[in-house]
């Protein structure tokens, strides 16, 4: 309360101007070194270009072009309403130079192709305003694509809605609803790295590290429906060698981080999806996006029979307790129902069990003189906390000369490593989430350190 007695409010700002004279990002020199460094790379014997502003719903500028578009992210920003803080100085300075760009008192609002609930009448108004409007301009996108290139879209909107089946937003499925509707096919997508992962909005979280490029072209008229189930069987044929390219990365391509995994494999799942005029449920109604981004999500997920029985016990009781204790009884029996007994987890020192109840080892609680040459029984699940822990303890390279130790198991630990970030994000256990999108993250300088200290049966000595 103020001394009128009326309520103050206030904003606060997370992305302060730095000061100029800092040589730090928003400083003068930096700012100035990055235009001459975009600038230098400019080429110089093209035509030169031209701007111009156009309804994107109805323009023509885009005919026969290729393009490439960056649009707004559903409800994430109001930048009509942010630029207002803006709007009010330069259009003081400004008007008497750019009369018609300052004609307005503020910024204009009511065009803008956001999901704003306070201007359309509420949620659901203002989710039809964006679809009906993002549809409208995707579809002269399409129309008017260059049929040699594709059309790609950056789209930067996290997934926000995690539950039992899968992971979905409002957000995104809207725009890809607005996209499919438009007459565009998503012929793949990928995470493209984009934000620093030390601004403000990533810190102490697990934020998307990345735009994801939508790589769309015109869908067949032709384009034949296809029922759920063989929709279903493409999926399990296709996506999970998709996944495995994400999760291995390739030459010259490094993989895709657990944070971004869930958004990145929309593009193979999608493309299978809106390369059909339709998929038909069994009532014959066409299936939503949402369901099939459902079960795009839920194939992420499955696949733990790649795993050890021991891995598939810690996966399970991991999924049901957290770190928590649980009774022993439930233990033993899942124990039995994936191969394996309480007293042969326990055996491999990755849980504690005693007076009736059964308790997964943390990371930290993990044995620092452990060495894979020494230990005959080493469940998957152990191999990767073990990498965490010295990851985090000592860096890259303990964490390499571990995994030197047992090339083997290089590949099911990073799937591990994959299947639990997205069951800790199912959770909303940011903390562990982060531990296992770090491991993923660190993978090239782990593989490196490794090759450095030689695998296990290609180098003469291994020490310690």
């Amino acid at each position: 309360m103020n001394l009128f007695g009326k309520q103050t409010v206030s904003m606060t700002w997370d992305f302060p101007e730095a000061n100029i004279f800092l040589e730090t990002v928003g400083g003068y020199l930096p700012a100035a070194q990055y235009i001459a460094d975009c600038v230098e790379t400019l080429p110089w014997n093209v035509e030169p270009g031209a701007a111009s502003q156009a309804n994107a719903a109805s323009n023509t500028i885009t005919a026969g072009k290729v393009v490439s578009t960056d649009p707004p992210y559903y409800d994430n920003i109001g930048y009509a309403d942010l630029s207002d803080f803006f709007y009010v100085w330069l259009r003081h300075a400004m008007r008497g130079v750019f009369p018609a760009l300052f004609a307005t008192m503020v910024v204009p609002k009511d065009d803008e192709l956001v999901a704003t609930p306070g201007r359309h009448g509420g949620k659901d108004a203002a989710e039809l305003f964006f679809l009906e409007g993002m549809t409208q301009a995707m579809r002269r996108l399409a129309e008017q694509a260059h049929a040699a290139y594709p059309t790609t879209i950056y789209y930067a909107f996290k997934q926000a809605e995690t539950t039992e089946l899968g992971t979905s937003s409002t957000g995104w499925e809207t725009f890809l609803e607005a996209v499919i509707r438009s007459g565009f096919a998503i012929t793949g997508t990928w995470p493209l790295r984009s934000e620093q992962e030390f601004r403000m909005r990533g810190l102490g979280a697990n934020a998307l590290a990345s735009s994801i490029v939508l790589v769309c072209r015109q869908r067949s008229i032709a384009a034949p429906s296809i029922s759920r189930r063989d929709f279903m069987r493409e999926l399990k044929d296709e996506l999970k060698d998709a996944v495995q390219v994400m999760i291995g990365g390739g030459e010259g391509v490094s993989p895709v981080a657990p944070v971004d995994l869930a958004q990145a494999v929309i593009g193979p799942g999608m493309a299978i999806f809106s390369k059909y005029s339709a998929v038909l449920e069994a009532d014959g109604s066409s299936m939503t996006v949402h369901t099939a981004l459902t079960l795009i999500n839920r194939m992420l997920t499955e696949g733990a029979d790649e795993f050890d029985a021991d891995t598939q016990f810690c996966l399970g009781w991991f999924d049901e307790q957290g770190w928590a204790a649980g009774e022993f009884g439930k233990a033993d029996v899942l124990a039995r129902a994936k191969g394996t007994s309480v007293d042969h987890v326990r055996d491999a020192r990755v849980v504690e069990a005693g007076y009736g109840k059964v308790r997964l080892l943390k990371p930290a609680e993990y044995p620092s003189d452990w060495s894979p040459l020494k230990d005959n029984n080493t469940p998957v699940w152990e191999a990767m906390h073990q990498l965490i822990r010295a990851l985090r303890n000592e860096g890259e390279t303990l964490a390499g000369t571990l995994l030197a130790g047992m090339p083997d198991r290089a590949e099911p630990i990073r799937n591990l490593a994959y299947r639990l970030y997205t069951l800790c994000e199912r959770k909303g256990w940011a903390d562990d989430a982060r531990a296992y999108n770090e491991l993923i993250t660190s993978w090239t300088g782990i593989e490196a350190a490794s090759h450095e200290k030689g695998h296990l049966g290609s180098q003469t000595k291994f020490e310690m």
